[in-house]
């Protein structure tokens, strides 16, 4: 059974940085592409961010593009998000998801991911 367990959540001022992470379990990790997507109050969940199966390929929203960086660390399982430049308009919840096809190209939808975590409260204050 797939788990994915997000972490690194919190509240900062507009301007700030989080880092988020989210370790896996369960699978063969390095195999699959990975996601962030995030899902403010009375909103969509949206894509912010995906990665490759061997961490070659990015992709970004262009609302976060030049100020999040999404790497993983294949030996330890782990996703990771970097938040820079942080503006209330980045406040959601952050969600980690993980795609069903080994090898698969990256989506950057979420009906295309298998695996979701429990979500991260970002909170960014103005």
């Amino acid at each position: 059974q797939v788990q994915l367990v997000e972490s690194g959540g919190g509240l900062v001022q507009a301007g700030g940085s989080l880092r988020l992470s989210c370790a896996a379990s369960g699978r063969t990790f390095k195999d699959y592409p990975m996601g962030w997507f995030r899902q403010a109050p009375g909103k969509e969940r949206e894509f912010v961010a995906g990665i490759s199966w061997s961490g070659s390929m990015t992709y970004y929203a262009d609302s976060v593009k030049g100020r999040f960086a999404i790497s993983r660390d294949n030996a330890k399982g782990t996703v990771y998000l970097q938040m820079n430049s942080l503006k209330p308009e980045d406040t959601a919840v952050y969600y980690c998801a993980g795609h069903s096809i080994k090898y698969g190209a990256t989506p950057k939808t979420d009906k295309e991911y298998a695996y979701w975590g429990q979500g991260t409260q970002v909170t960014v204050s103005s």
